[in-house]
């Protein structure tokens, strides 16, 4: 691994409930990148960021994960997190009875291992509110309760703003919205990765019109559990032309 890198997949095998998903996926970004997956569904995206992320579910039967030069491959969850991994879901869980506020403050200690004033996190959260066009009222509504859509994966966004992490994993960050909603996310993305500029960003999606507000480093195609060809936007106007067939051809 080179000193740029910042987090390295080397050749992950990963199963969940006795079935291998991933089947050799290798993926390296260094601080600042951006990195896009595309894939037809069942190819292992979601797969891949929840491996990354630790969960429970998904077996490492092979590989390494990478995270600033140490070997995650055996930590969890939580030490993932603290150690500055950030996973936006692709359904985000609504938490009757905790306030976005609430939650982001845990959050943000568990991150740092220290206590945080309720009154640095109000002061912070609202600041990134205004910054992503959301209403000030946002910070006492519990998290993702009634939220649309868009809502959600704004609220993604924020969170990513404030844990700060060193890499960002976007799961479908763009799916079922709009394209106000499309074209506010996308901004919201870029206005983090400006006040965060070294952190790394892995971005999963199935379409490209995201992409219309975001200059990623390198465009990934992953089809059965492993990526089959790399390049830069030219390639994202292949598949939107050809589709995955070529693709699934070359795997």
């Amino acid at each position: 691994m080179t000193v740029q890198s910042l987090f390295e997949a080397r050749d992950l095998w990963v199963s969940a409930a006795g079935t291998t998903i991933l089947k050799g996926f290798s993926l390296t970004v260094a601080p600042g990148e951006l990195h896009v997956i595309m894939g037809p569904n069942g190819s292992g995206k979601s797969s891949f960021a929840n491996a990354i992320m630790g969960s429970s579910d998904y077996q490492i039967d092979k590989g390494q994960v990478i995270f600033k030069g140490i070997d995650i491959s055996a930590l969890p969850v939580d030490e993932r997190a603290k150690e500055g991994i950030f996973l936006a879901f692709q359904y985000p869980e609504e938490i009757p009875g905790v306030s976005v506020i609430q939650f982001l403050r845990q959050a943000l200690q568990a991150r740092r291992g220290s206590d945080v004033s309720a009154i640095e996190v109000r002061f912070d959260l609202l600041e990134w509110l205004e910054r992503l066009g959301l209403d000030p009222s946002f910070a006492s509504r519990y998290l993702n309760e009634g939220f649309s859509g868009g809502e959600k994966k704004r609220n993604e966004i924020i969170q990513m703003a404030m844990m700060q992490p060193e890499l960002a994993i976007l799961d479908e960050t763009d799916s079922g919205l709009d394209i106000d909603a499309l074209r506010t996310v996308a901004r919201g993305i870029e206005t983090v990765r400006e006040a965060n500029p070294d952190m790394g960003v892995v971005l999963i999606t199935h379409y490209q019109r995201i992409l219309a507000w975001l200059a990623p480093t390198a465009v990934h195609v992953a089809v059965d559990g492993h990526i089959v060809g790399s390049g830069g936007m030219e390639l994202v106007e292949d598949l939107e032309r050809e589709g995955y067939q070529k693709w699934r051809v070359l795997k």
